[in-house]
């Protein structure tokens, strides 16, 4: 199936920042200002959504707010990109609201990682519109002192080069990586950059060769999809999980059930390749483990795959961008991981 690729971005275009889940921004607006900051001083325009700086619990706003957010951004014609500010874990709470018809005569850049999983499925299945699993603003264009070059790097790959984003390239392994938390509310992470620490680099659970659209994202979002019309088979698939630990709401016990889920609905049977993200949150053990279970639940798949483990994707720093849909290529014997 082909989707709606969106126009790249260009010097001087507009991108805008929404919240569709958590809602920190209040709690934390130097972030949101330096996120700004920093793509202005890449050449852009920054246009931050009505709402998007709410607090309203753990959530950012109502689910009529959100929704008007993202309605209007999509409308504006003169703004080319929609960013997410941050992810959460409450994005399910607005897909049977989006105005998907909308969304497809309006196409653009919507890029975003962690619960917003759910919105690319949404989007991809409802509105044929590939979108982008990378940087958000808080996050990623909010890091002290600057954004990581890697993650900007990839993001420019995917997003700004006319010329990468419709021809292969290599995924390069990140010399370093971090999960360190820096305390937002505090303005902790003002007082200096996180620790980084070496990259062991790419690691094949399974060798092989596979070749297919990517497909996949956060875990546990993707598995809140689970029996809607919202759901995308991954048949045939480069199906990326991003995987991590948090507290109150994702621990190993409860990353083994997520996997146990997406084996029992078969997930694993029919990919084309398997990419596991870097683990964040964990411990040395608990990767351990976690390799384990992964081995487990993929050792009766009927093909046999590669699965690619400690990939930059997601919860720990620096990250890749991923668009939906992309053709990827993974090739062991290479150590290879290359967008087509």
């Amino acid at each position: 199936m082909k989707f709606i690729v969106p126009n790249s971005l260009k010097q001087g275009d507009t991108i805008g920042f929404i919240s569709p889940s958590s809602g920190p921004t209040q709690l934390a607006i130097h972030r949101v200002e330096k996120a700004k900051k920093e793509l202005e001083h890449l050449g852009y325009r920054v246009r931050i959504a009505s709402h998007a700086l709410n607090s309203n619990g753990y959530v950012s706003d109502s689910i009529e707010n959100r929704i008007s957010d993202i309605h209007d951004l999509f409308s504006d014609d003169s703004v080319r990109a929609i960013m997410c500010t941050i992810g959460g874990n409450n994005s399910n709470q607005l897909l049977q609201h989006l105005d998907y018809s909308l969304i497809k005569n309006h196409p653009k850049i919507f890029i975003g990682y962690s619960d917003i999983t759910v919105l690319h499925y949404a989007l991809l299945s409802q509105a044929n519109l590939a979108t982008y699993y990378g940087p958000c603003a808080m996050i990623q264009f909010g890091e002290f002192p600057l954004i990581f070059d890697y993650t900007l790097r990839y993001f420019q790959s995917e997003i700004i080069d006319d010329k990468l984003r419709t021809n292969a390239y290599k995924i390069f392994s990140s010399d370093e990586w971090t999960d360190e938390f820096l305390d937002w509310l505090k303005k902790d992470d003002l007082t200096r950059a996180r620790t980084l620490k070496k990259n062991k680099g790419y690691e094949w659970l399974r060798e092989g060769i596979g070749e297919g659209s990517a497909i996949g994202g956060a875990i546990l979002s993707i598995n809140h999809l689970a029996g809607t019309k919202y759901w995308i088979d991954p048949k045939d698939s480069i199906f990326f999980l991003d995987i991590l630990q948090e507290i109150n709401l994702l621990n190993e016990s409860a990353v083994d059930a997520l996997l146990a889920d997406l084996f029992n609905m078969g997930v694993f049977d029919s990919l084309n390749g398997l990419v596991i993200s870097r683990p964040a949150g964990y411990t040395k053990d608990e990767t351990i483990r976690l390799k384990e279970m992964i081995k487990r639940y993929t050792s009766t798949s009927k093909k046999k795959y590669p699965i690619l483990f400690n990939a930059n994707i997601g919860h720990t720093d620096p990250i890749i961008t991923i668009r939906y849909g992309r053709n990827m290529l993974l090739d062991s014997s290479m150590n290879l991981f290359m967008a087509k």
